[in-house]
């Protein structure tokens, strides 16, 4: 069903879970994490966010999304916090391996999609730094804004690039070895989280269609303006796994009103 927002006063008033989203783009993170919530089959209430609030923001600790607040508990921004948390309130289906191997291996793949200096992260300042230098990337506000939250320096432009062609690459062999084992997911032959992230945060390469994804034209140029090394890289066993996850597991059309 489609995400259905409330107040953030009735929100915060409630106990349960919360998570306060960002609107109107389909940032990977918070679409990650609606996505873990629709497969555990979690209730949520959904917030839009608003950076200019000062109350959601001493609620929230922050002044970004996703965040999620469970009862009483403090929020949780991260990524990993906010999985883990899925995790513990709703263990089955689990989205972590059983195996602590497997667990370690599936966070470390997490990490280079969602953590700092992931392929999310560069490919933020990737945009940023074309927005700034008049390139195809976000508009001239929201580029500043994204610079300090990703802490871009113009001085390691090419290695945003070029890291997220790494990790790119890193991803593409992973599925290749998964599928010549005959499996179509990243680990063993289930659904982890790492599908899902990979499937979301490819957003920020190649955008899902206008009729599943609404989203600015502005916006929708950025997230998927790609330089030459960039779009060799991209392996289209990416975007059919992307495609498989959302066909088999996510909700389609993103609801981001």
């Amino acid at each position: 069903m489609p995400v259905e927002f409330v107040d953030f006063e009735e929100a915060r008033d409630q106990s349960g879970l919360r998570m306060v989203v960002v609107q109107g783009v389909p940032s990977p993170w918070g679409e990650a994490a609606k996505g873990i919530l629709h497969v555990k089959q979690i209730p949520w209430a959904a917030v839009r966010l608003d950076p200019g609030n000062d109350a959601m923001a001493a609620w929230t600790g922050e002044r970004s999304g996703p965040v999620a607040v469970y009862d009483d508990e403090p929020p949780r921004g991260g990524w990993a916090q906010i999985l883990l948390l899925a995790e513990r309130i709703a263990p089955k289906p689990a989205l972590l391996p059983a195996d602590a191997g497997q667990r370690a291996l599936a966070m470390g793949l997490a990490h280079e999609l969602c953590g700092e200096m992931g392929l999310g992260w560069c490919r933020r300042n990737v945009g940023v730094h074309a927005g700034l230098t008049g390139g195809k990337g976000f508009p001239a506000g929201a580029a500043k804004y994204l610079a300090d939250k990703y802490q871009y320096r113009a001085s390691e432009a090419e290695l945003y690039t070029q890291h997220s062609i790494d990790i790119v690459k890193a991803l593409a062999k992973r599925l290749r070895a998964q599928r010549d084992a005959g499996s179509r997911f990243y680990l063993g032959d289930g659904l982890t989280a790492v599908d899902i992230y990979s499937a979301t945060f490819m957003a920020l390469l190649r955008p899902l269609p206008p009729e599943q994804c609404p989203m600015p034209d502005v916006m929708r140029e950025a997230f998927g303006a790609l330089d030459d090394a960039t779009e060799k890289a991209l392996d289209p066993i990416l975007l059919e796994h992307r495609d498989f996850v959302y066909e088999q597991y996510l909700e389609l059309p993103l609801t981001l009103a």
